[in-house]
């Protein structure tokens, strides 16, 4: 008589909402967003398809919870007393942080923009622009351009981050190597670029980040 097969035994303590965004968040950050299947997460949970359809309908239902759930974290801890122009650079500067850790949220956010998260970073910037004076006539113009530039250089940031790593190469080797090209172009051509090569092997993405962040706000103050 043959062996009956060996069952993984199913976990017994109650399946949650909560449990399920945690585990696939682990796969995202860990082996990114092509790995996230279902069988993934009954396996990673050690349940069936049933307990997690019980909570979730589908694979972007997954993403999109995971997803409102890191941005939310980010929209807890700005200090909402501060002055406008604080709480703006903590804002931007924790999106920039946020996506570089979980780099499938900037890809995420565009898919779906009526989900919470999305809706949460444009509400929070406009009314900041708003408490900062912008007129209302470039409220909206302005608020657009701001979340724009925050995904916009953390998702790329965050892509860049992850081919490296992938790639198994030094940043800072790839910057020297870019930055050594640069230096040799013809300065009558290329002068600017000619000039930032010394610059580019040795920025900082996130306080570059910033420094964009501060020139947006600068610009700004001239709208009043």
């Amino acid at each position: 008589m043959a062996a009956k097969a060996q069952r993984t035994p199913r976990r017994t303590d109650a399946l949650s909402k909560e449990r399920i965004i945690e585990a696939a968040t682990e796969i995202l950050d860990t082996d990114g967003e092509n790995a996230l299947t279902l069988r993934v997460l009954t396996t990673r949970l050690n349940t069936g398809y049933g307990a997690i359809y019980h909570h979730v309908a589908n694979k972007s239902d997954v993403l999109a919870a995971a997803t409102d759930e890191v941005i939310a974290r980010v929209m807890t801890g700005v200090v909402i007393d501060a002055p406008p122009r604080e709480a703006l650079r903590a804002l931007a500067l924790g999106l920039f942080d946020a996506i570089d850790a979980h780099p499938w949220v900037g890809a995420q956010l565009s898919r779906e923009p009526w989900r919470p998260a999305l809706l949460e970073i444009y509400e929070s910037i406009g009314r900041l622009l708003d408490a900062l004076h912008v007129p209302e006539r470039a409220l909206f113009d302005a608020a657009g351009a701001l979340v724009n530039y925050v995904l916009g250089v953390a998702g790329q940031n965050a892509a860049n981050a992850r081919a490296l790593a992938h790639g198994e190469a030094d940043r800072s080797v790839f910057l020297a190597t870019a930055a050594a090209h640069w230096s040799q172009l013809d300065p009558d051509k290329y002068p600017f670029v000619h000039k930032a090569a010394t610059q580019l092997r040795e920025h900082d993405d996130r306080e570059q980040f910033l420094a964009g962040v501060d020139i947006f706000l600068a610009g700004i103050a001239t709208l009043r």
